[in-house]
């Protein structure tokens, strides 16, 4: 396996304004207690001369390497015996040497490095695709489009069996011990955690050891020429990706959750005739959701169910 130099230059590094001596400072206090990991981190730097301009910007305990536009790249050194490399990948999905990021900033995937050599061909070229992607200008935005007329609401019932289980294994090869899931929510009217750096809050976490789980929320339904569209608190995504979110979380003693991985249930997805059934009167719409916490998507099944009767009635 061919591999890239280990070892960069780094006054020629600072020449070229990849790194400054501040950085660097920062950078030698990240690998003070794991030295035979600082190789592997200048493979990377050593790396970044055949991928574009870029600036590297060191933090406590990351540090990002920076396109003109925004961050492409992560480096942490995640434990005494590996170095991440997470990457900003729009369409990239965890397979190979990819795995999923977890919680690394703003990368969506990673590579795990635990020796210069696996700094090769095919790891720079998956730098050389992140810096393309975010060097590039956005897309221009495009205008507004008026929202399809409302048709009505829609009661959706989500119910989860198989949870993981309170203890929930972490890529750093130790454990979460208070795992959660909740459902992600603009809403303030029900009791959720912080979710900290989301603009989103999870909604009636349930521990990660319960038989089962249950979430009810309301979701408007609109219509137009390109069928259904959906809209609430609890809905997301873009009008093609409309979508209610299961966030995967460990629950820390401040009450914040730390998001580990998330789950969509794509509404826009649903057999259009299982969402006018389940909007006719005494009807909902109900996903059932397997949460084994095995590789890949859980399995998810919609029906559209009558609802039981609201107490009181007759």
């Amino acid at each position: 396996m061919s591999h890239l130099s280990a070892r960069p230059d780094l006054d020629q590094l600072r020449r070229l304004d990849f790194l400054t001596a501040e950085a660097d400072e920062l950078i030698a206090i990240q690998y003070v207690d794991r030295p035979q990991l600082r190789p592997v981190f200048d493979a990377v730097l050593a790396a970044l001369p055949a991928v574009g301009p870029a600036t590297v910007q060191a933090r406590k305990t990351m540090v990002s390497l920076v396109t003109p536009r925004r961050t492409f790249a992560v480096i942490q050194a995640t434990t005494k015996s590996r170095v991440d490399l997470g990457l900003r990948l729009e369409n990239a999905s965890p397979g190979g040497r990819l795995l999923a990021a977890g919680d690394l900033g703003a990368a969506s995937v990673r590579i795990p490095l635990t020796r210069p050599e696996d700094v090769d061909a095919e790891v720079l070229g998956w730098l050389r695709r992140a810096y393309a992607e975010n060097a590039a200008p956005p897309p221009p935005r495009r205008p507004s489009r008026r929202p399809a007329p409302k048709l009505g609401a829609l009661t959706v019932v989500i119910k989860g069996v198989s949870l993981p289980g309170l203890t929930y294994p972490s890529n750093d090869g130790g454990a979460y011990n208070n795992f959660h899931i909740g459902l992600a929510t603009r809403s303030k009217e029900r009791p959720a955690l912080v979710v900290p750096g989301k603009p989103w809050r999870a909604a009636e976490p349930v521990p990660g050891d319960s038989a089962s789980a249950r979430w009810e929320v309301p979701v408007t339904v609109r219509r137009d020429a390109d069928g259904f569209d959906f809209s609430g608190p609890y809905v997301r995504g873009a009008r093609d990706d409309r979508n209610l979110f299961l966030a995967w979380g460990d629950v820390r003693n401040d009450g914040t959750m730390r998001l580990v991985r998330g789950s969509k249930l794509k509404l826009i997805e649903v057999d259009p005739r299982l969402v006018e059934e389940a909007m006719r009167p005494g009807h909902q719409l109900v996903a059932l959701i397997r949460l084994s916490g095995t590789a890949g998507e859980p399995g998810l099944t919609w029906s559209a169910e009558p609802a039981p009767p609201q107490p009181g009635s007759r």
